[in-house]
């Protein structure tokens, strides 16, 4: 078997759930020679494919390069939930950045999600996309947190968050774990690797051009009209975007040092059959608790409980992930102790140290975002309007964004993940006495 490249071997989706039930089968097409366009856009995953159709819709020719296949870093083996905000709290970005840059965010943290719906919907994209998300509380402390949130998102004028007490909460999920919760009418969960690849469809649909297999060695973004290179070909463009998130790697040196790679975990049982799922989870939406190391999980169109959670800091593969996540599966749900796991993985995603996502430029004409902070779904698609909007002409969100500032993680490469698994331990330990 040949290796395509570092990080991705040779290329092959990871053995997951979604891998197994993808509802499109493509044929990888690798960049070979020059190629001239409009805007190159690196990384075939939510952000570049978001970023490409808006652009595409706009009637600029756009080419995408990928260094394995369509999603096959975060975009395609994440959790599927549609959870509405940014990793940061809106108080947080309040206290560190200002009254203004709160009001900003706070006014468009929800568009992802209506973005996302739209693209499906427009595109009439087949990916098992449902309504609704809770946030489950295991301590007072945890429900305090909460209602903290709602009234603070109401203060931005969103008022889609419902309280749940603990007989509330379990109409909705049958879990005696937790003792209440909230509800987001406007969050949701979907098969998000049937949905990255049902956007690259909507894309090429447009006119636009998927390169895969075709991992980036390099980008000349000096140059008046820069050039994105691989091992056997290059494309030069009028605007470059860089999309490649947690394995953009070290094709661009500059933006190594703003974001860290960390690895969160899935697992995904047998079919458990109508009865025993519904039973489970009644209201059949997407669940994530509220600790600081979190479990999120939801059903599957075909009734599997999809597990996640997890972390570990620099993007490393736990050695067994059942056996790090069956404990907190069996935890939730006792009725599923013993329950066969059909599907166990890994996968990465991109930190920032103030867990803002990152918008900017490096030269006149290239421009990038990363940094979603476990929060992508949403966010890349936010952001991938906001890219077309300013490459388009109209600024004005992008340079927002732009201007929040960035700080690279203490201990630079060699020990920022040591610090953020310090960080993490105290906020565990929080978590565990209920703080």
């Amino acid at each position: 078997m040949s290796v395509t490249n570092s990080y991705a071997g040779d290329g092959s989706y990871p053995t997951s759930y979604y891998a197994a039930s993808r509802n499109v089968i493509r044929t990888p097409v690798k960049l070979q020679g020059r190629v001239e366009t409009d805007i190159c856009v690196v990384g075939a995953g939510y952000t570049g494919l978001a970023t490409a159709i808006h652009l595409a819709e706009k009637g600029y020719k756009v080419a995408v390069i990928e260094g394995a296949q369509v999603g096959w870093g975060a975009s395609g083996r994440n959790g599927g939930q549609i959870v509405n905000g940014l990793n940061a709290s809106l108080s947080t970005i309040q206290r560190r950045f200002g009254e203004d840059a709160a009001r900003f965010i706070g006014g468009l943290v929800q568009e992802g999600g209506r973005i996302l719906r739209r693209i499906v919907s427009h595109y009439r994209i087949d990916c098992d996309l449902k309504s609704g998300n809770i946030y489950a509380a295991y301590t007072d402390a945890h429900m305090k947190e909460l209602e903290a949130k709602q009234v603070l998102w109401r203060k931005y004028g969103m008022d889609d968050h419902l309280m749940l007490d603990r007989d509330a909460l379990r109409k909705l999920v049958n879990s005696e774990a937790y003792c209440g919760g909230m509800l987001d009418i406007t969050g949701g969960h979907m098969h998000p690797l049937n949905l990255v690849l049902g956007e690259a469809r909507a894309f090429e649909s447009l006119g636009g051009s998927i390169y895969e297999m075709s991992p980036v060695t390099r980008v000349d973004y000096k140059a008046a009209r820069p050039t994105v290179y691989t091992k056997a070909g290059e494309v030069s463009a009028r605007i470059v975007v860089l999309c490649g998130n947690a394995y953009l790697g070290e094709a661009v040196p500059e933006l190594v040092s703003r974001v860290m790679p960390v690895s969160t975990q899935m697992i995904t049982t047998a079919p458990l059959g109508e009865e025993l799922a519904d039973m489970l989870i009644p209201s059949d939406m997407c669940v994530e608790d509220v600790r600081y190391i979190l479990d999120y999980f939801r059903l599957s169109a075909d009734k599997r409980m999809v597990f996640g959670g997890g972390t570990v800091y620099g993007g490393s593969d736990p050695a067994d992930v059942v056996a790090k996540l069956r404990p907190n599966l069996e935890k939730v749900f006792p009725r599923l102790k013993g329950v066969k796991i059909d599907y166990a993985w890994s996968g990465n995603f991109a930190l920032s140290f103030t867990r803002v996502p990152q918008m900017g430029r490096i030269g006149a004409n290239t421009y990038f975002a990363h940094g979603y902070s476990g929060h992508g779904v949403t966010g890349s698609h936010l952001f991938g309007r906001t890219l077309a909007e300013a490459i388009d002409g109209d600024q004005s969100r992008f340079d927002m964004f732009e201007k929040l500032p960035w700080y690279p993680f203490p201990g630079g490469r060699m020990f920022r993940a040591q610090y953020s698994t310090i960080g993490s331990w105290w906020y565990s330990f929080k978590d565990a006495v209920g703080w």
